[in-house]
């Protein structure tokens, strides 16, 4: 009887030891909120994580081979790299690495709804 009651004063000591030491590290930091990918988005996350492109730096994103493919509406540089519609670099007769603020102000059916689930970039710069 006197085994029985170490092994219980053992196995209780073990789990209080155990309890103790999960106490005594740190929590874990909650993760982030992901910014909504918005062209706010940008401005909620400041323009440290932004790239900068001219027009002409911009065509080097058309998409086409291992190229990324972005497109500016209004100065804002959207990634569409990963969009099924602009596979190869092309959407309905427009090319990636251009400024399409036109095409998807006057004559997309979409409009500009579609820019809310898109990646904000960059900005387009003169």
């Amino acid at each position: 009887m006197k085994k029985i009651y170490m092994i219980l004063l053992v196995l209780i000591l073990v789990f209080v030891l155990a309890a103790c030491a999960s106490n005594d590290s740190p929590a874990p930091a909650p993760a982030p909120d992901p910014a909504p990918a918005d062209s706010d988005a940008d401005d909620a996350n400041g323009d440290e994580d932004l790239i900068f492109l001219t027009l002409e730096e911009l065509a080097q994103f058309d998409g086409r081979g291992d190229n990324l493919a972005y497109v500016a509406i209004d100065g804002i540089i959207y990634d569409v790299t990963n969009v099924p519609q602009w596979r190869s670099g092309s959407h309905q007769g427009n090319m990636a690495g251009q400024d399409l603020t036109d095409v998807i102000n006057n004559r997309a059916p979409h409009g500009t709804r579609v820019l809310g689930n898109l990646p904000v970039v960059g900005r387009l710069v003169d």
